[in-house]
């Protein structure tokens, strides 16, 4: 295959796989908490994280050393509370529903960047994400009955990751992707695991193995997202991660029943068209690109 075509099967992979994850998550968070959950997979993306910086150059000290500790520790400990939320919210509103709010993380990360990059934001991408929280507002309104306030947690997930994305893009401008990817993985093991055993659960059935395999395949997804980097431009494997959605809605649909009302389907449409031009203009208009996690994974 062409260098094009390896990146894009390695985003493939990296995206199946974290749909995959999606779905084994709501299966425990159905019957363990959420954070015991997250610090499970913590501890296993740690440790890959702690291996991949002492076999990258320069070795561990060298990729562990940086600038500005307080920011990435704050990074850190901004998506280990990303993935509990994520999680609570797969178990309570659905995994079809929140991977459609999730969605509008890109256009967060537009609206936030102005304030806290001072980076400006033309009127099309305004347009953008004014119709794309027109979608969020339609996917968060049931087709029948009142407003749901547990549909606020993935809204939260979605903010908090914003947040996240922008602590990453000013970390990028004094450290390498190596060291803030540590820190993702070891700081955040740290953060949650002062909380963690507080919910300390045993597992029943074969649910041992489930999560197993959720740790397993969060290393596998991070393995092919990082070697997609390495073939690939940043805003291409960032615009597959809307396959995702695809994937997650076919795992809600088929495997745990949920429904699309046409205010979901309508919305989804809506928020990943909003998006993907988003993502286009940023590239257009020559910045530097985040490479993003798929929203809500590790």
């Amino acid at each position: 295959m062409t260098s094009r075509a390896t990146g894009l099967a390695f985003a493939l992979l990296a995206v199946t796989i974290f749909s995959i994850q999606d779905g084994v998550s709501k299966h425990l968070a159905d019957n363990y908490p959420a954070i015991f959950i997250a610090m499970m997979r913590y501890w296993a993306f740690a440790a890959f994280a702690i291996v991949l910086a002492s076999r990258s150059s320069g070795g561990l000290v060298a990729n562990a050393t940086t600038s500005r500790p307080v920011l990435q520790i704050l990074r850190g400990v901004l998506l280990a509370v990303q993935i509990v939320v994520a999680i609570m919210a797969f178990a309570t509103v659905g995994l079809s529903q929140s991977q459609a709010v999730f969605q509008s993380a890109p256009l967060l990360v537009a609206l936030l960047s102005m304030p806290l990059l001072g980076e400006r934001v033309g009127w099309r991408r305004w347009t953008a994400i004014m119709i794309g929280f027109v979608g969020v507002i339609l996917i968060l309104k049931p087709d029948a009955g009142g407003f749901d306030l547990n549909t606020l947690l993935p809204m939260a997930g979605a903010v908090i990751y914003s947040l996240y994305s922008i602590t990453t893009r000013l970390a990028s401008r004094t450290d390498t992707a190596t060291t803030s990817f540590f820190y993702t993985g070891v700081a955040g093991a740290v953060a949650i695991t002062l909380v963690g055993p507080f919910y300390w659960s045993s597992f029943s059935g074969n649910d041992a193995y489930w999560m197993a395999a959720l740790c397993a395949s969060g290393i596998a997804g991070h393995y092919f997202l990082i070697r997609a980097f390495d073939y690939v431009d940043a805003v291409i494997v960032q615009s597959m991660s809307y396959l995702q959605l695809v994937l997650v809605t076919m795992i809600g649909v088929f495997i745990y029943g949920e429904t699309l009302g046409f205010n979901m389907v309508v919305g989804s449409i809506i928020v990943v068209c909003a998006g993907l031009f988003t993502i286009y203009r940023e590239a257009r208009a020559g910045k530097k690109l985040l490479k993003m996690y798929p929203s809500g994974d590790l």
